[in-house]
């Protein structure tokens, strides 16, 4: 990013570590604009910052699923699959190697 193209407020991300901030101070050092983020307090040179996408996160279970899978895990506690489950292991640890 161009060091004309940043300002104060803008979300940025820096892709060497992927931290993403919002700056909230600029200022010159040594020939280089040098950019403080909100999210670390740290200075990053200006044109190593690209513009922060935002990302929308999404739902991944609705609550009708969610209850569904609730109640299938009871019905299985409360069932006989889980006590035959149960019966079938020798209490042994097996750990590979």
């Amino acid at each position: 990013m161009l060091d004309e193209e940043i300002a104060v407020g803008m979300r940025v991300r820096y892709p060497r570590t992927g931290t993403t901030g919002t700056v909230v101070k600029l200022e010159p050092h040594e020939g280089y604009l040098f950019a403080e983020l909100d999210s670390t307090g740290l200075l990053y040179r200006a044109g190593e910052l690209i513009p922060a996408e935002l990302r929308q996160t999404v739902k991944v279970a609705r609550t009708e699923d969610a209850k569904k899978t609730i109640e299938d895990e009871r019905a299985y506690m409360a069932g006989s699959g889980l006590q035959e489950a149960l019966k079938n292991i020798d209490q042994s640890c097996e750990g590979g190697g």
